[in-house]
């Protein structure tokens, strides 16, 4: 399935923009079995010549997919990273879930909300920045953590999160802490997301000592991952090194069914007695 150009041209976009995004729009498509499954790529697709997801945008969306434009609309109100009105150039959001706000999350979000003038997915006067508050972003092991268009920027502060703010409103290069590239645009991070990659996923840092830090001990100790075993035979135990203590998973026998189980001969509540 193509992108009809007169029904497209429809939406308001002129005759290059058009061209542009049928293209990759039918590229998207291609990778999929069902081309509606495209949906998710192309409002980002569509969100990077915006700078978000539009009326003309979903129009075209549904032209393309030969779906309705309240079946687009939907899709686009339902996730977050698809914004419904200008969005600025860096989406700061700074993690105020658990974990984070224990760490200072909260702190980070109230001061850059302050130092900025603007609250929750909301524009600086500038069109620099998008300020939310955003949930977990599997990043605990840095908390507190902040995100510039999903890079991210760990164990910030008040004062790291409004001298980042600052760079980014003077159009500083800035560099995630996992990363070598500088942040790019919201726009260009959308394109990105849509599948047509920049060419700097490999750069920098991946996962750094904090989240490797389990993995190092645990290799260090000997320790290793239980056995799946076979369908109603005993799982075995977690070797536990010297870190065995009395009563631990590694003195204990494995369980059977039978000792989790309620037996024919038995009823519920019988081994408490």
């Amino acid at each position: 399935m193509t992108a009809d150009p007169q029904a497209a041209t429809k939406t308001g976009y002129d005759a290059e923009t058009v061209a542009s995004l049928t293209a990759d729009a039918t590229a998207i498509m291609a990778r999929y079995p069902d081309p509606r499954s495209g949906l998710l790529p192309m409002l980002h697709l569509v969100q990077s010549v915006d700078g978000y997801v539009s009326r003309d945008g979903i129009l075209f969306c549904a032209e393309t997919l030969g779906i309705t434009a309240a079946e687009v609309s939907a899709v686009a109100t339902f996730y977050t990273q698809y914004k419904r009105h200008p969005n600025g150039t860096y989406t700061v959001g700074v993690c105020t879930n658990t974990l984070c706000a224990v760490m200072g999350g909260d702190a980070i979000f109230d001061e850059l909300s302050d130092h900025l003038g603007v609250g929750h997915d909301e524009t600086t006067d500038d069109g620099a920045i998008t300020l939310e508050r955003i949930e977990c972003n599997a990043a605990c092991d840095y908390a507190p953590v902040v995100m510039v268009n999903w890079e991210f920027f760990d164990n910030q502060t008040p004062e790291t999160a409004t001298a980042l703010a600052d760079k980014l409103r003077l159009g500083d290069d800035v560099v995630p802490t996992r990363g070598a590239a500088s942040v790019c645009s919201f726009k260009q991070m959308s394109r990105i997301l849509a599948g047509f990659p920049d060419g700097r996923a490999d750069e920098g840092v991946g996962a750094g000592e904090p989240t490797l830090a389990g993995l190092k001990i645990a290799r260090e100790r000997g320790w290793t991952a239980p056995s799946s075993g076979q369908a109603g035979e005993p799982v075995e135990p977690v070797e536990t090194g010297p870190v065995g203590k009395p009563g631990s998973s590694a003195e204990r026998p494995a369980a059977t069914p039978s000792d989790t189980a309620v037996g024919k001969d038995k009823k519920p509540g019988e081994d408490a007695k």
